[in-house]
């Protein structure tokens, strides 16, 4: 081989070991995206207020979108701190909220985490719908900024 064929080897062995570390990182941060929403729902379904307030930025809002009997859409906006009330009070049935083929996207210090979800009360299926959390990547690793959802009782996988 020519030293230039030798050169070129390295060039592209070089590329594919960046590569392969760059997708390993990016696989990495959208896991710990992802557990972050995860330890929200833990902490949904173990009412542990404490644990559901640590996901949140102090100024994450609220949002859901659902469709009354005349099909026209609805628009809720809760507050962090009710929601964090609400899970840590007691309540006689189990939150449990079941997320289902999770998508994340993450560019920098922002995350998208897509996740179809139902929604079971005291083990009874509930409702159903998608989530969409909005996540920031603070000095103490990644907080949910923003979540909206969409919420039917029909039309459930």
């Amino acid at each position: 081989m020519k030293p230039i064929s030798h050169f070129l080897t390295l060039v592209l062995f070089i590329t594919i070991l960046i590569s392969a570390a760059n997708h390993a990182h990016a696989q990495a941060e959208a896991n710990t995206a992802r557990q972050v929403v995860d330890r929200l729902f833990d902490g949904m379904r173990n009412g542990d207020s404490t644990a559901v307030r640590s996901v949140f930025t102090k100024t994450a809002t609220l949002t859901s979108i659902s469709k009354n009997a005349a099909d026209s859409v609805i628009t809720h906006k809760g507050s962090v701190d009710g929601f964090v009330k609400a899970v840590g009070s007691p309540h006689k049935d189990q939150w449990d909220e079941r997320i289902y083929d999770v998508k994340v996207s993450i560019d920098g210090p922002m995350a998208v985490v897509w996740a179809p979800y139902k929604f079971h009360l005291g083990g009874k299926f509930s409702h159903c719908g998608v989530n969409v959390f909005n996540l920031i990547k603070t000095s103490t690793g990644w907080k949910i900024n923003d979540i909206t959802d969409t919420r039917r009782k029909d039309f459930c996988p």
